[in-house]
């Protein structure tokens, strides 16, 4: 038996930056892996597990908004 990890979104913040570990489906769109703002992501992946915190930045801090979709 598999462990489930389930995450509440009350754990972030809404706008915090987090990783979205694999794709998340919602009737309205589809969510690729990559870092997301939490406010961003439906409740869905974070019930689900789908959501990780990042690592604390080291260096540049305002370089970390790059490559966000």
């Amino acid at each position: 038996m598999g462990l489930e990890r389930r995450l509440s979104r009350t754990m972030f913040l809404n706008t915090e930056i987090v990783e979205l570990r694999q794709m998340c489906f919602t009737p309205g769109r589809v969510f690729e892996p990559g870092k997301y703002i939490a406010g961003d992501l439906p409740d869905t992946a974070f019930e689900m597990g789908l959501v990780d915190k990042l690592p604390p930045v080291r260096g540049k801090s305002e370089k970390i908004g790059d490559g966000l979709e």
